[in-house]
């Protein structure tokens, strides 16, 4: 029987451990997930990278699912394979979606004076995290992300600045939440709102994010 192959792609510098709490159903589709690898120079491409990116699935016309930067990179493998479907989640379908601050920073170029080290040896920094939210949050950058590597992380944050997406692609489906604090949902226009999702859903939400994959993986 023929199952539908699925490819997920984690956000920026995350594991595919992310999609642990994703469900579909073992009958109809067989899930696959792709992993970062550093970029072959400080000044690799996107499309470059996204290209080898493709050579990693083994399928034809697969549905593309991406996180975050990782629904950057799906939609740039898009333009480099047929895809039956791309569904991004947590992300933007053009800079047209930046939000404010994204521009401010990359037209101040702030981005460069980023602290990597930070997230490339958190275990040394969490002492500097006193309020509970941030050391939630720490708790959960240290299971999942599993990307420190401060080249690939230079790279990542300057190119998901720069993305150079001045339109929509056609046919992409966007779920987003409303709670977003990375990518506003005033910036988005999203196929489905997630009520409280917060750039972070993927975790805490992920029986919604669920049941929508799964109807349109379906379709």
């Amino acid at each position: 029987m023929y199952k539908q192959p699925v490819y997920f792609v984690p956000g920026l510098a995350a594991s595919s451990k992310i999609f642990e709490h994703i469900t579909l159903s073992n009958t109809n589709f067989e899930t696959h997930f792709l992993h970062w690898f550093l970029p072959t120079t400080s000044n690799e491409s996107i499309e470059s990278y996204a290209q080898r990116m493709c050579m990693l699935v083994n399928h034809e016309n697969p549905i593309l699912i991406g996180v975050s930067f990782g629904g950057v990179i799906v939609q740039e493998m898009s333009k480099q394979i047929s895809c039956k479907k791309v569904i991004i989640i947590s992300s933007i379908k053009s800079n047209k979606e930046f939000p404010k601050l994204f521009k401010v920073v990359q037209l101040t170029k702030a981005y460069k004076l980023f602290p990597t080290h930070i997230i490339a040896n958190i275990e040394k920094y969490e002492y500097l995290f006193f309020n509970d939210y941030l050391k939630k949050r720490i708790a959960l950058y240290k299971i999942y992300l599993s990307v420190r590597d401060k080249d690939y992380l230079k790279w990542a944050i300057h190119h998901i600045l720069h993305w150079k997406q001045h339109n929509e692609l056609a046919n992409v489906i966007h779920i987003h939440g409303d709670k977003d604090e990375v990518f506003p949902i005033e910036n988005i226009k999203s196929t489905y709102t997630i009520e409280n999702g917060t750039h972070i859903m993927i975790l805490n939400r992920a029986k919604k994010i669920s049941k929508v994959l799964e109807k349109e993986c379906f379709c």
